[in-house]
C-alpha cells in the first residue's frame, strides 16, 4: 500500500510522528507536510506564491517540508513523492479536536479533502483534547489506529467522501469503542476580541470560547464526550439535493404565475 501522510501542525509535530509509526507497518509511507503550523487554514491553496519543497531527514523515509498549506502538501506529494498516485492519504494526528463545524476551518480536514478530490481514499485523524495544558494522548490515537487499521482502511468506500476521525485524549484502556456518527454543533462565543498594543492602538484577535453542548445524540460531539472514537463520513459534494428540488418547484411556480 502506498501511503501519503500530511498534517497542519508541521512536519516535525509529535502527532505526525505517532501516525507515521503506525502507517509504516502497513505499507510504503512518504511524508509531505507544512514547514510550520498551519492550523485553521481550512482548504486553502497557495495560488500567488511559489511553493518551496525541501527534503528532510525522517528515519529512512522519504519526507518533504513545504512552505504551504496541507492542501498544497497533498498536491506536492502527488507530484513529487507519488507521481504515479497512491492508495491512501492520512492527515493528522491533529493536536486538538475537529468536531462539528470545526471541519470547515480545519487544515487537517482540508488535507484529507484534497486527497479525496484527487480520487484517493483519505482519512483525517485528530486527538480530541479539550483542556488547555492537559496531556495530549497521541499514544492512545496510535494504539487505537493500530488495533483498528484494517477496519478503518477497508471500510466501504464512496467516491467524494472521506472519513473524519476524532480520538478522545484519554488513556487507551479508557476508550469505550467507536461510533459512526453525524457532525454535531461546535460553535464559538466572542469570536473577535479587541485589544490594544503598547501604543494604545486597537487591534483584533480572533478565537473565542468554545460552546459545546454534549447533549447531541448521534453526533461526533456526544461520542467523544462519553469516551468513544467518532468516525464521520464527510462528502465533498455539498449540494442539498432535496432543497434544490424544493427551490426548483418554487421558482417554476413563480414563473408560471407571472
Amino acid at each position: 500500500m502506498r501511503i501519503l501522510i500530511t498534517n497542519d501542525d508541521g512536519v516535525r509535530a509529535p502527532g505526525l510522528v505517532e501516525l507515521v509509526k503506525v502507517a509504516r507497518r502497513h505499507g510504503e509511507v512518504k511524508i509531505v507536510a507544512p514547514d510550520h503550523e498551519r492550523s485553521g487554514c481550512s482548504h486553502a491553496i497557495s495560488m500567488h506564491d511559489p511553493l518551496r519543497v525541501k527534503p528532510v531527514e525522517w528515519d529512512h523515509l522519504e519526507a518533504y517540508e513545504v512552505n504551504g498549506t496541507p492542501v498544497d502538501c497533498v498536491n506536492v506529494g502527488l507530484t513529487v513523492a507519488w507521481p504515479d498516485g497512491c492508495d491512501l492519504v492520512l492527515s493528522g494526528f491533529n493536536n486538538g479536536p475537529n468536531l462539528g463545524f470545526d471541519v470547515t476551518y480545519s487544515g487537517t480536514v482540508g488535507g484529507a479533502m484534497e486527497g479525496e478530490i484527487n480520487g484517493v481514499r483519505s482519512i483525517a485523524l485528530s486527538i480530541a483534547n479539550f483542556v488547555s495544558g492537559a496531556p495530549i494522548h497521541y499514544e492512545s490515537g496510535a494504539a487505537w489506529l493500530a488495533a483498528n487499521w484494517t477496519m478503518l482502511v477497508e471500510a466501504p468506500y464512496k467516491p467524494l467522501t472521506f472519513l473524519n476521525v476524532n480520538i478522545p485524549s484519554i488513556a487507551y484502556p479508557e476508550i469505550q469503542g467507536f461510533k459512526v456518527v453525524a457532525m454535531g454543533k461546535r460553535i464559538y462565543e466572542d469570536r473577535v476580541e479587541m485589544r490594544h498594543d503598547p501604543w494604545n492602538r486597537p487591534y483584533y484577535w480572533q478565537g473565542g470560547v468554545v460552546v459545546m453542548d454534549p447533549d447531541q445524540p448521534g453526533t461526533d460531539v456526544e461520542a467523544v464526550n462519553i469516551g468513544y472514537v467518532s468516525i464521520t463520513p464527510i462528502t465533498i459534494d455539498w449540494t442539498d439535493y432535496a432543497h434544490a428540488e424544493e427551490i426548483q418547484t418554487y421558482m417554476h411556480r413563480r414563473r408560471l404565475n407571472k
